[in-house]
């Protein structure tokens, strides 16, 4: 992949790459497992008689239990020492219930632009800076998705062991970071 490059045009700005087959298969291939992970999220959320009047969908009022699905959509606030967690987690259900359904919109929504926007067997990348926003978002979804998989923290080394199995989605995650890094100094002024 090519970093990318920030061109001012008489149609606007516009942020261009270019991507081989290979890495828009991963990225493409990444992107839609988020996706589905979202989908089927939003599949489970309740029916809801008072949702269905007014026009106002509910979601899910508990987290997750997909690790992945839940690093995506964490708590709206968490647990703090001497706090009583009784009112936190009815807190927590009732904002989960009322927001977590635009949230995941959102993301599907920047999913849709990545998928839309990056050539199946690779090729040459332009994106409004609108479309740039919505790649920042998918690349973002998909890190903390996959580094939930791959338990990456502060302590993770730069490179696995060439034996761990864990060694080539490393150099995923890295990827997708310098991608991510790259698109936002393309959109810094």
């Amino acid at each position: 992949m090519r970093k990318w490059s920030r061109k001012n045009s008489l149609g606007g700005l516009k942020l261009r790459s270019e991507m081989d087959e290979h890495e828009a298969t991963v990225l493409r291939s990444l992107v839609a497992a988020v996706s589905g992970l979202l989908a089927d999220r939003a599949a489970e959320s309740p029916e809801d008689e008072l949702a269905a009047l007014t026009g106002l969908r509910t979601g899910n009022t508990t987290p997750p239990d997909d690790p992945q699905l839940l690093r995506l959509l964490p708590d709206f606030h968490r647990a703090e020492p001497g706090s009583p967690d009784a009112k936190r987690a009815d807190l927590n259900s009732a904002l989960r219930s009322l927001h977590e359904p635009e949230i995941i919109d959102a993301k599907l929504a920047a999913g849709r632009v990545v998928m839309d926007s990056c050539p199946e067997d690779g090729g040459k990348i332009v994106l409004t800076p609108e479309q740039a926003d919505a790649w920042l978002t998918a690349l973002t979804d998909v890190r903390l998705a996959l580094g939930t998989l791959l338990d990456i923290d502060d302590d993770t080394p730069d490179h696995f062991d060439p034996d761990d199995p864990r060694a080539p989605h490393l150099d995923v995650y890295h990827w997708l970071t310098w991608m991510q890094d790259s698109l936002l100094q393309a959109l810094a002024p």
